[in-house]
């Protein structure tokens, strides 16, 4: 059984590791051989619950279980990342020792190096992200550990960045920018640009993903009801469900709907002068009726936007930051936006996009008072200013009971 001792001027924790071996080790102060006493205890409770999971298994192996576990939950992009940042960066360094005996400050260690090396914050920022995510699932799921070395250091190291620095970086097109670019994709002197002219406006007009956008069928288009459903998506050219794991209902505007309709007309007319056998499935499509691929819809986006002489800096996703920001712009309600991109929770939406939002509105506290009645209002105004008058009138008091008087002046009341 640990426990501490006190030999002379030192604390000593007498222990034993797994391998049944005694350790000793000293300390200068009762406050950290107890901090160590407790580590001891920690893990001598994850090695009881660790049924399923060898104690003493090395983050090398147990990275290998736990992308078997989670890649089902994963999507193919996500795990592929994952795998590339434990190659090339995590487990050459860390993949030897014990996934128990892992510190902090080897977590720490790895990612100052990485930083030190000249690797990017962002590529750094998505080391620690596979890396914290293998450790809380050996903390939550396989009880390995009691708590998370690399849990916050994110932050500590501006691996995160700060919401104000994140909302700087997202780049959306004004109002005045897009109506530019939509009018120079439609009348683009190139087929390929003018052909792709409603799938931009359907990208500006309902925020949805590239990815959920190639995927996009006819059955999923609702144009009485202007309404369209995101039920799946491509994700390295695969297609899978969207990035929130599940469909969504988007609203379609009037100019779009109208878009889509010609759209369908001439796909229809396209499949009888080809000689299809029937008209292709997708809404965006290649000239022989497959997919459009993500490539060629990034180089018509980059010949409109020459065309249109706007920043280079912009990308079709850029559409779907415009279409949020335009949303919360003209006072639309950030619940709306959220439910319209897909986002998994409102806070999402407002760290994303909370710079477009109006931050002061003197008419809305004006509306308070026309809620409240206008004739309330003038009620109280008026017993406020009493007006020339008879003074014993105005100061007349009546009975309540008991002897007492009391005034009908309701301020003075």
């Amino acid at each position: 059984m640990a426990c501490i001792r006190k030999r002379r001027d030192r604390y000593v924790v007498d222990y034993r590791d797994g391998a049944g071996i005694r350790r000793v080790p000293s300390f200068a102060t009762r406050r950290a051989a107890e901090d160590v006493f407790g580590q001891i205890v920690r893990e001598a409770r994850q090695a009881a619950d660790a049924a399923q999971v060898d104690p003493d298994v090395r983050l090398s192996e147990y990275a290998e279980l736990w992308l078997r576990a989670a890649a089902p939950r994963l999507k193919p992009r996500t795990v592929t990342n994952y795998r590339n940042c434990l190659r090339l960066h995590i487990l050459p360094t860390l993949g030897d020792r014990k996934l128990r005996l892992l510190r902090r400050g080897q977590v720490r260690a790895l990612l100052g190096a990485k930083l030190e090396g000249g690797l990017s914050r962002g590529s750094v920022a998505a080391i620690y992200t596979a890396l914290r995510a293998i450790l809380f699932w050996a903390v939550d799921e396989d009880h390995v550990l009691a708590t998370n070395p690399a849990a916050r250091l994110g932050r500590k190291l501006k691996l995160v960045p700060a919401r104000a620095a994140r909302q700087e970086s997202i780049k959306a097109m004004t109002r005045e920018q897009l109506a530019v670019f939509l009018e120079a994709a439609r009348t683009s002197p190139r087929a390929p640009s003018r052909r792709l002219a409603p799938l931009f406006l359907l990208l500006a007009r309902t925020g949805l993903r590239v990815g959920e956008v190639r995927a996009l069928q006819w059955p999923d288009l609702d144009l009485q009801a202007r309404a369209l459903r995101v039920e799946r998506a491509f994700s390295e050219d695969r297609l899978d469900t969207p990035k929130s794991g599940h469909g969504r209902t988007v609203d379609v505007s009037r100019q779009l709907a109208d878009a889509l309709r010609r759209l369908l007309y001439e796909r229809k007319t396209e499949t009888l002068k080809r000689g299809w056998p029937e008209m292709p499935p997708w809404v965006f499509c290649t000239p022989e009726g497959r997919p459009l691929p993500k490539a060629t819809l990034g180089g018509a986006f980059a010949r409109v936007l020459k065309r249109a002489r706007l920043p280079a800096h912009f990308s079709p996703h850029c559409l779907r930051h415009t279409f949020a920001s335009l949303l919360l712009q003209q006072g639309e309600s950030p619940v709306y936006v959220q439910r319209q991109l897909g986002h998994a929770s409102i806070a999402l939406t407002v760290d994303t996009y909370g710079r477009w939002l109006p931050m002061g509105n003197q008419a809305a506290v004006d509306r308070l008072d026309e809620a409240s009645g206008s004739r309330v209002v003038a009620n109280m105004v008026a017993n406020a200013n009493p007006g020339p008058g008879n003074a014993e009138e105005t100061l007349e008091k009546t009975e309540v009971g008991n002897g007492r008087r009391a005034t009908r002046l309701p301020l003075i009341a």
